[in-house]
């Protein structure tokens, strides 16, 4: 380089000082650098790392950088650094430094060993020397387990995370002298889930069959930067099939149009050109000529080497010289990028913030323009605009090939999908490319979006046909986002097209059991069969099912199983009530037994595997009481389980194992667990919310009563509340004889022994309270309505106690004896079989309780039995007023 002029030098340090904060405190902390500016230009790196004395190397790198930081700026201000000059300098101090802090961390450690094993690769900008002037770096970092120095006793994957950590902080740590340079580790492969530094067969087994097809693109500018270089240079070497591939295909086509696409979506601000304009992501900024440079490369790179270069202007050179692009185009895209990349340099001088957008005020347009040399924000905006135009319109002309199946492209796409019969056409279009994108963790693979493509045409044609297609397409979606993989799923529907239907449907009025497909889409798999249809089976036989475990001493592997069945099961009976297959009653009798039985199964599984450490209290056995809707046999999708737990035998007892407890810390320990059991989520997800507060003295009292305590809270203590309750309690698990006793302590207890209580009276005060505490969902929420269920079952509780009669658990069984003895109008039992078909379809199909779509408001009312809509809204106003008034009559004592 030729000595600078010293002229042009002190107009570039004027123009810093008066238009960039940033470079005004740099030149004022380094005054020396200032004096001798002409010799530190002409050696910036040299004078940048000449300091003297001996210092931390963190502090050593933040001086430097803020040294060579002021000395690039000048250079580049004052006309004597191109835009090569430039970002070459600022590439070389992020790879020195990045060197540097590797071997510092590995020798704190290992001061002995030789720092090997560890390597940086370099993406993006820094990868292509490019880097700007805030840039931030992006590297892969990756290790060799073989070499890697660690500590005695020290995994070393472990050893690698930690170098990695103190690589970043040594790099990103700020202090008065600033920081080195803002480090971004999450372009390694699922950032979300992998550790920082990689095992490097593992990096190559990713990038050579999973990678997405933007990862290929980076991989275009990928090189060792620091490290062990030799480790970083094999890796690159075993990937490079993967970035160029000799052969097209359709997919790796639509992949290239995908990234092509996504520019411009994926920041739709911005894109206008003027004040606030993004220079990086704007239409015809600076992404398009890189984006431009790197599809071409990618399409033809694999056959050419002669296109494999990494730096941008570079690589537009070697395609138009091998007659890929236009030498015209390809000249006005350097000029452009050229312009752009000094101009965000600028903007970035100012402050020292990683920015690219214009100043959307005028007077900070202004400053930037002028710090630049310009007179203001207008000409500015001129110098660039003519630029602007010619990129984007160079980028406009990026065309595709022809490809089977559904069009790639936007505009035939949403044509397509509004052919199909979809009511929101271009947002169902936005979703399919999205998909096509990869974005989400289950379309990171080729295979995956190959088999996604096979599968789309049916499933769109399901999903336009779908009572209701924005939510079946949307609610897919949001399925897909949280699937780890969708091989599988998406070849299970290419499979069995029919599937596909019913998948609309539920998805079209279910969000509860979508929600459940986004963690469990094998669900789908138990509808396969006819069979899934059919009533489930009775308690002892779903026991059968759900204790026949090939791994009987694994206690872990049993509550698998079982939530497993249960979650099959409980889809399965949602699903009957989408396809119109089942009366609703009957499935919320479905429901409760098949909670029954799991609780039965995990209940005697964990009693098993607790007896192991503490044996068995002698003489005794724990007992399970239902109550509740559990009690009623008559759950809903979302229903808890009101559960009781006792205990028989002497509670002063003491248990026999190699761990002895006594019986009340027994049971209570033992009661903590069947709860977890039921309840605690896992891989095959969460099974029933428990409640125990109807246990005696609720929250207050202990987890676990013995018979002799129960019997005598409720004989003497228990408040008119908890008689209510016990009007619906069923023993559910425990020997025959034990359960024998705890129903006779109950039917005692209903029978009259226990106190004399004013029961209409502490029943509308009860009522008074829940309502007050406890509003309604929403307006069609069949249980907390004033008239709703809560009110039908006040009143039937009240008529139980009040007469000492009708007591059985089951809510119809209980209202048929009470219209049989003339103390309830026969209007009730219809009253309570509509009320209960709607709650029930309601927790599956609108849980908020709001009005729902027209398409799913027609599933609701063929669910309860009517004609229509209006008819179902009628309904609900009539039977809410009778009850209403039974409720009131029953409150005053008739």
């Amino acid at each position: 380089m030729s000595q600078p002029s010293s002229q042009l030098v002190s107009e570039a340090l004027e123009r810093a000082k008066m238009h960039a904060p940033f470079l005004a405190m740099l030149a004022g902390r380094e005054p020396q650098l200032i004096e001798d500016l002409d010799a530190a230009l002409a050696d910036p790196i040299g004078y940048a790392r000449d300091l003297g004395g001996e210092m931390p190397v963190g502090q050593r790198l933040r001086i430097e950088r803020r040294r060579l930081a002021l000395l690039v700026a000048l250079g580049d201000l004052a006309g004597v650094f191109d835009l090569t000059r430039v970002t070459g300098l600022l590439t070389d101090f992020a790879d020195d430094a990045l060197d540097r802090a590797i071997r510092a961390a590995i020798l704190e450690r290992t001061p002995d060993a030789e720092p090997q094993g560890f390597a940086a690769i370099a993406l993006g900008k820094q990868g292509s020397r490019e880097l700007n002037y805030s840039s931030d770096i992006d590297p892969i970092l990756i290790f060799d387990p073989q070499t890697l120095p660690h500590r005695p006793r020290e995994a070393v994957e472990e050893a690698a995370v930690r170098i990695g950590r103190r690589v970043v902080e040594l790099l990103q740590a700020r202090d008065g002298d600033g920081y080195v340079m803002r480090v971004d580790l999450r372009l390694r492969p699922s950032p979300e889930v992998t550790p920082i530094v990689l095992p490097v067969e593992a990096a190559i087994s990713y990038y050579e069959s999973q990678a997405l097809p933007w990862e290929r693109a980076a991989f275009i500018r990928a090189r060792a930067c620091a490290g062990d270089r030799v480790l970083g240079e094999g890796f690159l070497e075993a990937i490079r099939p993967f970035v160029w591939r000799r052969a097209l295909d359709y997919g790796t086509i639509r992949e290239i149009r995908d990234i092509s696409r996504r520019i411009r979506d994926h920041y739709s601000q911005a894109q206008a050109f003027g004040p606030g304009y993004d220079l990086k992501r704007g239409r015809g900024g600076i992404r398009e000529v890189e984006f431009f440079a790197q599809i071409h490369q990618l399409i033809h790179g694999g056959r050419e080497p002669a296109l494999r270069v990494p730096a941008t202007r570079d690589a537009l050179a070697a395609l138009a010289e091998a007659g890929r692009i236009g030498a015209e185009e390809a000249a006005a895209l350097t000029d452009a990028y050229v312009t752009y990349r000094t101009i965000e340099h600028r903007l970035q001088m100012v402050n020292d913030l990683q920015t690219h957008a214009l100043p959307g005020d005028a007077a900070a347009l202004d400053n930037v323009a002028q710090l630049h040399g310009l007179a203001d924000g207008a000409a500015l905006t001129a110098l660039l605009r003519p630029h602007v135009e010619r990129v984007g319109s160079i980028y406009d002309s990026l065309a595709g090939e022809a490809e089977p199946g559904l069009p790639s492209d936007s505009d035939a796409l949403q044509a397509r999908l509004t052919d199909a019969g979809f009511e929101n056409p271009a947002g169902a279009a936005r979703i399919v490319e999205g998909w096509r994108g990869g974005s989400y963790p289950a379309l990171r693979t080729p295979q995956a979006r190959e088999a996604l493509e096979s599968v789309l045409p049916v499933l769109l044609e399901a999903f336009a046909k779908a009572p209701d297609s924005v939510h079946a397409i949307t609610r897919f979606d949001a399925m897909l986002s949280r699937l780890p993989s969708a091989i599988n799923f998406f070849r299970l529907l290419e499979a069995k097209p029919a599937l596909t239907q019913l998948l609309g449907a539920i998805l079209s009025h279910a969000p509860t059991l979508a929600d459940r497909l986004g963690r469990r889409p094998e669900l789908l798999d138990g509808l396969i069969d006819a069979s899934a249809f059919d009533p489930v089976a009775e308690v002892p036989a779903l026991v059968h099912e759900m204790a026949a475990c090939e791994r009987g001493t694994d206690y872990q592997w049993k509550l698998e199983h079982v939530r497993r069945l249960v979650g099959e099961k409980r889809f399965a009976l949602g699903a009957q009530i989408v396809a119109g297959a089942s009366d609703p009653l009957d499935v919320s009798a479905g429901y409760a037994r098949v909670a029954e039985a799991a609780a039965d199964v995990l209940a005697a599984a964990t009693v098993e595997e607790f007896a192991r450490i503490h044996g068995r209290v002698p003489d005794s056995e724990l007992v399970i009481l239902a109550l509740g809707r559990m009690g009623g046999q008559a759950l809903t999708h979302a229903s808890d389980l009101d559960l009781v737990y006792l205990f028989t035998g002497d509670y002063a007892a003491e248990s026999d194992g190699p761990k002895p407890l006594g019986a009340v810390t027994y049971y209570n320990r033992l009661a903590q667990r069947i709860t977890a059991a039921l309840s605690v989520p896992t891989a095959a997800g969460p099974l029933y919310e428990v409640d125990t507060r109807l246990r005696p003295s609720g929250a207050q009292g202990p987890l676990t009563v013995s018979l002799d305590a129960f019997a005598r809270y409720q004989r003497e203590d228990a408040w008119t509340w908890e008689h209510m309750a016990l009007t619906r309690a069923r023993p559910i698990y425990g020997s025959e004889a034990a359960q024998t006793a705890v129903a006779a302590i109950v039917s005692e207890v209903l029978g009259g022994a226990r106190p004399e209580r004013d029961i209409a009276a502490d029943a509308a005060k009860m009522r008074a309270e829940m309502a007050a505490h406890k509003p309604p969902a929403g307006p069609l929420d069949a249980k907390l309505l004033g008239g709703g269920l809560v009110d039908l079952e006040f009143a039937i509780h009240t008529l139980q106690l009040r007469h000492r009669t009708a007591f059985v658990p089951q809510l119809g069984a209980a209202i048929d004896a009470l219209v049989g003895e003339g103390l309830l109008p026969a209007t009730m039992r219809p009253a309570h079989d509509f009320l209960s078909r709607l709650l029930v379809t309601m927790r599956l199909v609108a849980p908020d309780a709001q009005p729902p779509g027209a398409a799913t408001q027609a599933l609701i009312a063929r669910a309860v039995g009517l004609s229509d809509w209006d008819e179902v809204v009628a309904t609900l106003e009539r039977t809410r007023q009778e009850v209403s008034a039974c409720w009131a009559a029953v409150r005053a004592g008739g």
